[in-house]
C-alpha cells in the first residue's frame, strides 16, 4: 500500500488481560473505534504501545491482526526501536512479513549515537526493506536531533519519506517546508502542539489522545484543513487539558485511563509501568470527567475536503 503522509494517524496502545497477555478483543474494540472516526493510518509498537515491554512474537500478532482489521481501509505501520542496526534490519524484514505498508523508525536505542552514526543506522534499515519510512525526531525524550542536515542525507533514500516531528520547536515545520518543500512529509507527534504544527504546514498528526478521543482528534484534522479554523480551534481548546495527558512520564497509564472512561481501553499496563493511584490518579480522572462533561458537540467533520476536492 502506497502511504499518504496525510491525516490522523494513531499511536494506539497495546490492550493487555489481567494475567498480563494481549487482549485482542479489547484491541479490535479500539482499532475499529479509530476507523469509524475517519483515521488515515494505525502506527503499532511505540511509546504509547509500551514498545518496550513487547517480545517479537507479540509485534508480529499485533501487526497481522491490524492489518485484519483494517483490511486495506488504511495503512498499518510498525515502530522500529532497536538498540542494533543488525536488530532494526531484522525487525524491518519481520514488519513486512508481516503485512504492515510502513515504518515508523527511532535513533539507535540506549547508546547516544553520533550524527554519522545515526545516518548510517536509518539508511542501513532503509536500504535493506522496501517499506516507507517515518523517522520519528524527539529529542526531548530520546536524546538525539536528526537535524536538517542529517535529513538531506537520509533524503538520498527515496523510501525515507516523512518526519514524525516533535522536536517541540513549531518553526521546525517552516525550516523544514523551505529546504525540503513535499519531499519530507511531516507528521506532527506532539498533541499539545498539533494545531499549531497543521496550520504552519504539518501534512498530519501522529496522535496520543486520539486513542480516547478519535472522532474529536479527526475533526479538528479535517475542519482545519477545509478552513474552518474557528470550529477546529474552539474543539482544540476543549480538548487542551486532555491533550496534555501525552506530554508527561506517565502518559501510558494517563491515556489508557482516559481509554476506560470512554469505554474503549482498559488500565492494565506491562510491568513495571504500574496504573495511576494516589493524587495524580484523582487529578487525571478529574481532567477527564470535566472534558467528558463538557464534550463538544461536533459539527459533521467526514468527508469535507473530498467534497472539496470534487467541487
Amino acid at each position: 500500500m502506497q502511504i499518504n503522509w496525510e491525516g490522523v494517524m494513531p499511536a494506539v496502545t497495546t490492550k493487555f488481560t489481567a494475567d498480563d497477555k494481549l487482549d485482542l478483543d479489547l484491541f479490535e474494540v479500539n482499532i475499529k473505534a479509530q476507523l469509524d472516526a475517519g483515521v488515515h493510518g494505525i502506527v503499532l509498537g511505540g511509546t504509547l504501545g509500551e514498545a518496550s515491554t513487547l517480545t517479537d512474537e507479540e509485534k508480529s500478532i499485533l501487526t497481522r491482526k491490524t492489518v485484519e482489521i483494517v483490511a486495506g481501509s488504511v495503512p498499518v505501520m510498525m515502530n522500529i526501536a532497536e538498540q542494533t542496526t543488525k536488530g532494526a534490519i531484522a525487525a524491518a524484514k519481520q514488519a513486512e512479513e508481516d503485512g504492515a505498508a510502513g515504518l515508523m523508525m527511532l535513533p539507535p536505542m540506549r547508546y547516544k549515537a553520533s550524527d554519522r552514526e545515526v545516518v548510517a543506522y536509518f539508511k542501513a534499515v532503509a536500504q535493506s526493506t522496501s517499506l516507507p519510512i517515518m523517522v520519528y525526531n524527539n529529542p526531548v525524550d530520546y536524546k538525539i536531533e536528526v537535524t536538517l542536515d542529517m535529513f538531506e542525507e537520509l533524503l538520498e533514500e527515496p523510501n525515507i519519506q516523512a518526519v514524525k516531528e516533535s522536536t517541540r520547536d513549531i518553526s521546525n515545520v517552516t525550516r523544514i517546508k523551505n529546504r525540503f518543500g513535499d519531499r519530507l512529509k511531516i507528521m506532527t507527534g506532539v498533541d499539545t502542539l498539533a494545531l499549531e504544527s497543521l496550520l504552519m504546514g504539518a501534512d498530519g498528526w501522529v496522535a496520543g489522545l486520539v486513542c480516547a478521543f478519535p472522532a474529536e482528534t479527526v475533526a479538528i484534522y479535517e475542519l482545519q484543513k477545509a478552513g474552518r479554523i474557528d470550529e477546529a480551534l474552539a474543539i482544540y481548546r476543549w480538548f487542551l487539558p486532555l491533550l496534555e495527558l501525552d506530554i508527561d512520564a506517565q502518559l501510558v497509564q494517563n491515556i489508557k485511563l482516559a481509554e476506560v472512561y470512554t469505554k474503549i481501553g482498559s488500565e492494565h499496563v506491562r510491568a513495571p509501568r504500574l496504573p495511576l493511584a494516589g493524587a495524580r490518579r484523582e487529578e487525571v480522572i478529574k481532567i477527564i470527567e470535566e472534558g467528558l462533561a463538557n464534550r463538544p458537540t461536533l459539527p459533521e467533520y467526514k468527508g469535507l475536503n473530498t467534497q472539496q476536492e470534487l467541487a
